[in-house]
């Protein structure tokens, strides 16, 4: 069995299990890091979003062997962040989260964006969260948000 070492939300982690485990079961299972969510298991609905290096990836689809010297942040970590606070914000102004179960990914679906395109146009924005499903809002107070928290954080990304 070999030693998987990643850093997680800032800390430094190790994993020694199954190489071919989920990203996704072992963030919920062995973190408890529950705001990774288990929508479709198969990379379709981006709700086990979360960032690897700096790109949104869908966990569901991340065996742990291929994550060795990564780093990875979840929502849990992301919401340390300034950056996570005005998006945070811009989605309750703006009621863009209805049940929730998408709204982690999406968040950072919205960093993702953002941190490529601070200052993106709509259509750029619907693209940027493309691979996140909602089944709640119909996405326009989403779009709506990450548009706000884009004049708002201005200088963030």
């Amino acid at each position: 069995m070999e030693k998987i070492k990643f850093k997680l939300n800032g800390k430094d982690e190790i994993f020694e299990g199954d190489l071919s485990s989920r990203l996704l079961d072992v963030l919920r299972d062995d973190f408890r890091l529950t705001g990774v969510k288990c929508g479709c298991k198969e990379g379709e609905c981006g709700a086990c979003a979360v960032l690897i290096d700096k790109k949104l990836v869908n966990s569901c689809m991340v065996a742990m062997g291929a994550i060795d010297g990564s780093e990875i942040i979840s929502i849990e970590g992301f919401k340390e962040t300034e950056r996570f606070k005005v998006l945070d914000r811009a989605f309750a102004e703006l009621s863009a989260v209805q049940c929730g179960f998408c709204t982690p990914g999406m968040v950072l679906a919205a960093e993702a964006l953002l941190s490529e395109n601070p200052h993106p146009t709509e259509e750029e924005v619907r693209i940027g969260i493309s691979g996140n499903l909602c089944r709640c809002t119909g996405y326009n107070a989403i779009v709506n948000a990450i548009l706000k928290a884009s004049k708002e954080g201005n200088g963030l990304w």
